[in-house]
């Protein structure tokens, strides 16, 4: 058997396998008990330092034509 039948018939089953199992794996870890809150805070992050609202440029006539 050449190289390629035999890394071919690996790939078909056990990686396929392997890589099922990673996939469900990584599903059921992002979805665990207990990780609603770091998921909300990791959500929220990028609000973290905003103070006000960003200023739109149709409030600021002169600046907008530039």
């Amino acid at each position: 058997m050449d190289t390629y039948s035999i890394l071919r018939e690996f790939a078909d089953s056990w990686m396929l396998l392997l890589l099922t199992l990673v996939f469900t794996g990584v599903i059921f870890w992002a979805f665990r008990p207990g990780s609603r809150a770091i998921h909300k805070d990791v959500a929220a992050s990028i609000f973290r330092n905003d103070d006000k609202p960003a200023i739109d440029t149709a409030d600021r006539p002169n600046e907008a034509r530039k």
